[in-house]
């Protein structure tokens, strides 16, 4: 086993074993991101498995999100007190029960209540994985570490249609949790074999208050934004709870400039790397949901895909994204963190940009084209800006740093997730109304709730004309959606240029040159 004293990184060695730990912990990452998605699927048969209601069905989902907004921040604090392998284990662990009850689960609220108990786990273990990044590998081995990362952080959300939409046809609704089982087993595995322990040295105390009062801001702001999305940004249900949020969270802002507060660390906002590397990954997450929210809707309703074909379609952005991986890393030591970060940017406003001009009749040969340039965007910024922002990170302040950095990103989704869908819902209504001027009020109703809707009433009314007119508005509503998504890619390019022309890397070692597309092997 890898020896290490707590606070102090491993010594640069040519052991592979701590990449085999890296690749354990990037499939938990993946089913981490899996079950983001891979639930979408399958609402419709839990719908009618468990009874569901509407909202129940809306609380599968936001359970996971709500629990992982409140526990991403003290996270990595606790990994920095308790130790990061210990509590990787206990994260590990509950996620692996939590997937076995969630399988299993004969009512709704049994369900949501595991989703969330799923949730507080994958929250733990997103921050924590990442700090073990500075415990395990030196500043030179770090940014193929992180491109390994990144890259199983983000496989998982379009994989979860493609493995949910295929377990679905084959087996019963609880597979798509079960799969989580026999991979938190080797991850666990992983850890306790291969993961040194280390920790703080001046073991950081718990902040109650801050814990409290960041747990309560960061789950109202979340809920404020998932229901911005159902309700509308004016509405009470909305704005009550985020301004709450908000006002909560400045308080906590203020407790944190104590000198014996320890939850956040204000001081990593000095350092230019941190400051710029979060914002530049969560700019990145923003405009990646601009793809993710829209697309899949565009191939079922247009092009009348199901889940699983919706899943294969968006092969060709993974795709790119591994193949900007592993053309970013090769280049990072010559033209610097800055440059390789804003070329991913531009090659993404550009793909999003091209997006916009997608019609009802283009070929998906057109559309895989500029989703895989998009794909190679997000592979080039992404993990670079997350490196920069890690690279300012000692060991004593890994896990409260790295909860830090994940705990805006997470927002930042959710913002875009509410942003995103209030454009497109309401692009898609506004276009839909004089096609639906003469329709029955509850068949105008249902068809411009959304556009699966609205081919449902089409097809039932066996009306060519309101199917082209659903799929023409939900085109229109995709391209304006896209177009604020490449507003925001536009704003990571000037963004790129608050970071140092050169990354902090010094001459790699030897041993530590090895290539990344065998690591990205190892990793998957």
């Amino acid at each position: 086993m890898i020896e290490s004293t707590p606070g102090v990184a491993a010594p640069p060695t040519a052991d592979s074993r701590k990449w085999w730990a890296l690749g354990g912990l990037a499939l938990s990452l993946l089913v981490v991101g899996l079950d983001l998605t891979v639930l979408n699927v399958a609402l419709p048969t839990l719908s009618t498995s468990l009874k569901a209601s509407t909202s129940q069905l809306q609380w599968f989902a936001n359970s996971y999100n709500l629990a992982m907004a409140i526990a991403l921040l003290p996270g990595g604090l606790l990994g920095d007190r308790f130790g990061r392998k210990r509590m990787l284990v206990i994260a590990l662990t509950a996620f692996g029960v939590a997937s076995g009850f969630c399988a299993f689960a004969t009512s709704s609220g049994e369900l949501i209540i595991w989703r969330a108990v799923l949730g507080l786990g994958a929250a733990l273990l997103i921050p924590l994985s990442m700090s073990v990044l500075t415990v395990l590998f030196t500043p030179e081995e770090r940014p193929r570490a992180m491109g390994i990362w990144a890259t199983a952080n983000m496989l998982g959300i379009p994989l979860g249609p493609i493995l949910g939409g295929w377990l679905l046809d084959h087996y019963w609704w609880g597979s798509v949790f079960l799969i989580n089982l026999p991979v938190v087993v080797i991850a666990l595995l992983a850890v306790l074999w291969l993961v040194p322990e280390s920790s703080a040295q001046t073991k950081p105390r718990i902040d109650l208050p801050g814990l409290a009062a960041s747990a309560i801001g960061l789950a109202a702001i979340t809920y404020g934004l998932i229901k911005a999305g159902d309700a509308g940004w004016g509405s009470a249900q909305a704005l009550v709870p985020m301004i709450g949020g908000l006002v909560v969270l400045a308080g906590f802002v203020q407790l944190q400039r104590r000198p014996q507060q320890t939850l956040i660390d204000l001081e990593l906002f000095r350092a230019r790397g941190f400051t710029w590397g979060t914002i530049l990954s969560t700019i990145v997450s923003f405009a990646l949901f601009g793809l993710m929210f829209t697309l899949p809707q565009f191939y079922q309703a247009v092009e009348g895909a199901d889940a699983f074909g919706t899943g294969l379609r968006l092969l060709p952005m993974i795709a790119g994204l591994m193949a900007g991986v592993r053309i970013g890393q090769p280049f990072l030591k010559k033209v610097g963190a800055g440059p390789l970060i804003g070329t991913g940017f531009v090659l993404l406003t550009v793909a999003l940009a091209i997006g916009t001009t997608t019609g009802v009749h283009d070929g998906y040969g057109y559309i895989a084209f500029w989703l895989t340039m998009g794909g190679v965007g997000v592979g080039l910024a992404m993990p670079i800006a997350m490196t920069a922002a890690l690279d300012e990170l000692t060991p004593e302040r890994a896990g409260v740093g790295s909860g830090l950095l994940m705990t805006i990103r997470q927002i930042g989704g959710t913002v875009a997730v509410a942003v995103l869908g209030t454009v497109l819902n309401s692009q898609y209504r506004s276009h839909l109304a004089p096609a639906t001027a003469h329709l029955p009020a509850p068949l105008a109703d249902a068809a411009t709730r959304s556009a699966g809707s609205g081919v449902a009433v089409a097809a039932k009314l066996h009306s060519p004309a309101l199917l082209e007119s659903v799929r023409s508005s939900l085109v229109h509503a995709t391209s304006m959606t896209m177009w604020v998504s490449t507003g925001f890619a536009l704003v990571g390019v000037l963004a790129a240029t608050q970071l140092p022309r050169r990354a902090r890397v010094s001459t790699a070692p030897a041993e530590a040159a090895e290539s990344t597309g065998d690591l990205l092997n190892a990793a998957d």
